[in-house]
C-alpha cells in the first residue's frame, strides 16, 4: 500500500471547500433537517471580584466553536455568531482563577463575570479524553493544563521538558534537543501526542526521537494521565499529550507576538514570530521560529561534544468560523538538526571526534562553539497538512479531521562520507477521525466516533533497522457523560483493529529478517465518576482497560542506530499489551490552602520491555558494528504492574495572600510479577521527586508593572535503587537537589495594555553535577581519566525571555 499524496491533497481541498459551501449556504443537512441559523450575540463585562474594577485583556472563549473575545480597557467583550444550544464558556485572566460555566444560548445573552485572584488552577476547560469541551472538575481522570503564560515563566530546552512541572510526568532525554514524555513510568508508543486534533506520527518508538512540534506555536497543552484508549485508540495506554496551537484570535483583530529567549549555558537563542487575524469569520495564523544552541557544559564533563542543535520551523492555518461551525486548513514544517552524543574520550578525559580514515582527534573550542552538528547527527523534517472541521447539524454537530504527515529522519554516521545516510526513514501517514456529538438530553452528553490511520515506511539509507512496512488502523467507539446534581458519570467502549504488512529486513542484499503479516484487535473501555461533594471538595474515580499493539521496532528491529548506544533485536512473537488501571483522586480548594491527591494501580498482561542479551560464555552479548562493540538487547514480554502517588499542597497564608508555597510530590513503582534473574523491578522507571516552590504573585505592582512574579524552587530528586539489574540492563542513580529561581513581569501602558513581558530565570544555581535516571546519556562511554560512567546533565544556566505583543483592532 502506497500513499498517493496528490490524490490526498486534492481530496482535502475538495472536502474543505465543499464543507464551506455547504455550511455557508445554510443548506439542508442529511435527513432534510435545516441547520440552526440562529445568530446569537454574547456580551458582558469582566471585573476584578475584589476591587470591582474592569479587567482588560481577559479572555472569554467558547472551545467547541473555537470562537472568543478579549475584553477592552473597560472590561467589555462581545462574541457574535454563537449557535443555539449549550456551550461551555471559559473566562480567564493571568493571575486570576478561571470561571467555567455552561450557558444555554437561545437568544442574545448579556452576562457579567467577576474573577478572583488565583489560588491553584483546577477548573480549566479541557477537551482531552472526553466527548466534548468539559470542565476539568467533571472528568474522572487526572488532566493537567499548561498555558502559554506558564511556558513564559518556566525555562527548559524544549517543549516536552516543560511538562516535568506536572506531577507524575518525566522525560526520557538524549541531550537538550531530544526529550520524550514519560507519564507515570510509561513512554514510547504508550504515550500518544495529539497536535491540533492530529495524532503525531514520527518515529516515537526510539530513544533519540523527540516530538516534532514547534514550541513557539503552542497555545495550551492538556496532559491526560492514564489510559485514553476510548477516544484515541491503541498507543494511548499511558496517557495523551494534547498540544493545542490552532486558537483563533478575537474577532475583528490582528494580533502578533515577537518573542526570544537566550540561555547562557549552551548559548541557546530563539527568535519566534506569531501573527494571526480574524475578520468577519475569516481567520488565520502564521508562525515561524529559529532556534540554535552550541554544546552545553557541566562541571564534570566540561563542554559535552556534539550536544549542539539548530531548528527552523514554519506553519499556520487558514479557516472560516460561521454560525454553521468552522473549517480550518492547517500546515506546518518542522526542521531539526541535532548532534548525537556518544561520549567518546581519550585516556586523559577529553572528548574526541571521528575523522575520515578511521582516526579521531580531540574536539576543539571551535567545535564546542559551533551550532552545526558533526558526525554522528540526525536531520528530522516533519511536514503536516490537515483539515479540521466542526459542522452544526440541527442541535447535534459533527467534528472530523483528516491529515497527512511525512516524517523524514536521516542519520549521518560515516566520517569517510559525511553525506551518507546510515539510516533514512521516510514515514508517510494519513490520519482520520470523525465524531458525531448528540445534543445534550436530560443531562446526557453522548458521542460516537471512528478514527485510525494508514501508514507506510520506506528505508532509503544504506542500513536498515526496521523493515519497509504498511500499517492500517481502524477504531470505533462510543462515549457518554451524565451529570446528576453534583456527580458526573462518564464512560465508553471501543474496538480497535490493526493490520501490519512488513517486508524483508535487509543487510545490503542479504535478508536478516523475514517478511511477515500481523493482525491485532481488542476492546478497551472505561467508567468513572467525578463528584463535587462541596464547593471546596472534588472526588474522582476511574477504571479503564487499555490496549496496545506491538510497534514495528518491537516486532522486527535488527540493527543499531547512532545515539542509542545499543544493538536491538525485535521479537515477532510479541502479543498485544492489555492493562487494567484504577485511578482515584481528591481535590480540596479553600481560600488559603489547596490540596490535590491522586493514586493509581496499573496491571499489565504481556508488558513489552527490552533487556540485555547474555553471551553464551557469560557477560553481555556484544555486536561489532563498524568496529564499535554495542551491547545487544531484545524485546520480551511478561506480566507487570505499576503503582504510584501524586500530591500537591499549595499554601497561601493570610495576610500574605500574594505568597504561594507549592509542594509537588510524585512517586511511581514498577514491578515484574515474575522476577527475571532475581530482579523484580521494571526498567527505566523515573525516580521519586519532590519540588517545593516559593512564589510571590502581584497582579498590579505599579501603574506600569502588572503580573509581577518572583519565585524560588527546590527540586529534590531521590536516589533510584530499585532498578532492573538482570543482564546489567540498568544501573542505580544517585539523588540530587537543584535550586532554581525566576522573576518577571508585564510592562503595561495607561490603558493596561501589555507592551512587553520580561522573564529572568536561573537553573541549577549550585552547578550540581547530576545524572537524571532517565537520561540515555548515563549509558554513554565512560571517562577513563575520572572513572565516571556516561555523560552528566546540564550545569548552571541563566535565561532571559522577552515577549512583545502587538494588536490591531479592525473596523467592525
Amino acid at each position: 500500500m502506497r500513499i498517493n499524496i496528490t490524490a490526498l491533497l486534492t481530496f482535502i481541498g475538495i472536502f474543505s471547500t465543499s464543507t464551506n459551501l455547504f455550511a455557508q449556504g445554510n443548506s439542508i443537512a442529511p435527513g432534510n433537517h435545516k441547520f440552526n441559523a440562529t445568530n446569537n450575540t454574547f456580551s458582558g463585562q469582566v471585573t476584578d471580584a475584589k476591587t470591582g474594577k474592569p479587567l482588560p485583556a481577559a479572555s472569554v472563549y467558547i472551545t467547541d466553536i473555537k470562537s472568543g473575545s478579549s475584553t477592552d480597557e473597560n472590561g467589555l467583550f462581545v462574541i457574535k455568531n454563537v449557535p443555539q444550544g449549550s456551550h461551555l464558556v471559559e473566562v480567564s485572566h493571568i493571575g486570576y482563577t478561571s470561571i467555567v460555566e455552561n450557558i444555554y444560548f437561545a437568544a442574545d445573552i448579556k452576562k457579567d463575570f467577576a474573577l478572583g485572584e488565583s489560588i491553584i488552577e483546577n477548573n480549566a476547560v479541557i477537551v482531552t479524553g472526553v466527548s466534548g469541551a468539559t470542565s476539568q472538575r467533571k472528568v474522572p481522570f487526572a488532566v493537567s493544563v499548561l498555558r502559554r503564560q506558564d511556558f513564559m515563566q518556566n525555562t527548559s530546552s524544549n517543549i516536552i521538558e516543560s511538562l516535568t512541572k506536572i506531577g507524575g510526568v518525566s522525560t526520557l532525554a538524549t541531550g537538550p534537543a531530544i526529550s520524550k514524555p514519560v507519564i507515570r513510568g510509561l513512554s514510547y508508543n504508550r504515550v500518544l501526542t495529539i497536535n491540533d486534533g492530529v495524532r503525531q506520527e514520527g518515529q516515537q518508538w526510539g530513544d533519540e526521537h523527540g516530538i516534532e512540534v514547534d514550541e513557539a506555536s503552542v497555545n495550551k497543552i492538556e496532559l491526560l494521565k492514564g489510559p485514553a484508549s476510548i477516544i484515541y485508540g491503541s498507543d494511548a495506554m499511558a496517557g495523551v499529550v494534547n498540544i493545542i496551537s490552532n486558537v483563533p484570535v478575537p474577532a475583528n483583530t490582528i494580533k502578533a507576538n515577537l518573542s526570544s529567549n537566550y540561555q547562557t549555558n549552551n548559548k541557546l537563542s530563539t527568535l519566534n514570530l506569531n501573527i494571526g487575524g480574524n475578520k468577519n469569520g475569516f481567520n488565520w495564523n502564521l508562525y515561524t521560529s529559529n532556534k540554535a544552541a552550541s554544546d552545553y557544559k557541566n562541571k564534570y564533563d566540561g563542554r559535552v561534544f556534539n550536544s549542539k542543535f539548530n531548528e527552523h520551523n514554519i506553519g499556520g492555518y487558514i479557516g472560516y468560523n460561521g454560525k454553521w461551525g468552522y473549517s480550518h486548513l492547517l500546515l506546518s514544517q518542522f526542521n531539526l538538526k541535532a548532534g548525537l552524543i556518544e561520549g567518546k574520550r581519550d585516556t586523559q578525559g577529553y572528548f574526541t571526534k571521528d575523522l575520515a580514515g578511521g582516526i579521531s582527534e580531540r574536539a576543539t573550542n571551535d567545535d564546542f562553539k559551533s551550532i552545526n552538528p558533526q558526525i554522528p547527527y540526525q536531520h528530522i523534517r516533519h511536514f503536516k497538512i490537515a483539515s479540521d472541521n466542526n459542522i452544526r447539524m440541527g442541535k447535534n454537530n459533527l467534528t472530523f479531521n483528516i491529515g497527512f504527515q511525512q516524517n523524514r529522519r536521516e542519520e549521518f554516521g560515516n566520517p569517510d562520507d559525511v553525506n551518507e545516510r546510515s539510516l533514512f526513514f521516510d514515514l508517510r501517514t494519513i490520519t482520520y477521525t470523525a465524531q458525531f456529538h448528540i445534543a445534550e438530553n436530560k443531562g446526557w452528553k453522548t458521542s460516537i466516533g471512528i478514527n485510525g490511520m494508514q501508514q507506510n515506511n520506506t528505508n532509503k539509507g544504506v542500513e536498515q533497522l526496521i523493515p519497509d512496512y504498511d500499517l492500517f488502523d481502524l477504531g470505533i467507539y462510543a462515549y457518554s457523560q451524565k451529570t446528576i446534581d453534583k456527580v458526573t458519570l462518564s464512560g465508553g467502549l471501543r474496538f480497535d483493529s490493526r493490520n501490519v504488512n512488513a517486508g524483508n529486513l535487509l543487510d545490503g542484499t542479504a535478508i536478516k529478517g523475514n517478511a511477515f503479516k500481523k493482525s491485532f484487535s481488542n476492546i478497551s473501555g472505561s467508567v468513572g465518576l467525578a463528584a463535587q461533594v462541596t464547593d471546596k471538595v472534588n472526588l474522582k474515580f476511574n477504571v479503564a482497560r487499555g490496549f496496545r499493539a506491538p510497534s514495528i521496532p518491537e516486532l522486527a528491529s535488527n540493527g543499531a542506530h547512532e545515539g542509542t548506544i545499543r544493538y536491538e533485536y525485535g521479537n515477532s512473537a510479541l502479543k498485544s499489551e492489555t492493562s487494567i488501571q484504577i485511578d482515584g483522586g481528591m481535590e480540596y480548594s479553600a481560600e488559603h490552602l489547596s490540596i490535590g491527591l491522586s493514586a493509581f494501580y496499573n496491571s499489565f498482561n504481556n508488558f513489552i520491555f527490552y533487556r540485555k542479551l547474555e553471551a553464551a560464555g557469560g557477560g553481555d552479548s556484544l555486536v561489532n558494528v563498524n568496529g564499535d562493540l554495542l551491547t545487544a538487547f531484545k524485546f520480551d514480554q511478561t506480566k507487570a504492574m505499576l503503582t504510584g502517588l501524586e500530591a500537591t499542597i499549595d499554601i497561601h497564608p493570610h495576610p500574605l495572600d500574594w505568597l504561594h508555597i507549592l509542594n509537588t510530590f510524585s512517586a511511581v513503582s514498577g514491578q515484574l510479577k515474575n522476577p527475571i534473574e532475581g530482579s523484580k523491578f521494571l526498567p527505566f522507571i523515573p525516580a521519586t521527586k519532590l519540588v517545593t516552590e516559593f512564589k510571590g504573585n502581584f497582579n498590579t505592582l505599579t501603574k506600569n508593572i502588572s503580573n509581577f512574579y518572583v519565585k524560588f524552587e527546590v527540586d529534590n530528586t531521590f536516589s533510584k535503587a530499585d532498578v532492573f539489574t538482570a543482564y546489567n540492563t540498568e544501573t542505580k542513580t544517585s539523588g540530587y537537589t537543584l535550586l532554581n529561581a525566576g522573576i518577571g513581569a508585564d510592562i503595561v501602558n495607561k490603558k493596561k495594555q501589555t507592551l512587553l513581558s520580561l522573564g529572568f530565570s536561573a537553573m541549577n544555581i549550585g552547578d550540581v553535577a547530576y545524572q537524571n535516571h532517565l537520561s540515555r546519556l548515563k549509558y554513554a562511554e565512560g571517562n577513563l581519566a575520572t572513572g565516571r560512567m556516561g555523560v552528566y546533565n546540564m550545569g548552571r544556566n541563566f535565561s532571559i525571555k522577552l515577549n512583545i505583543p502587538l494588536s490591531l483592532n479592525l473596523k467592525k
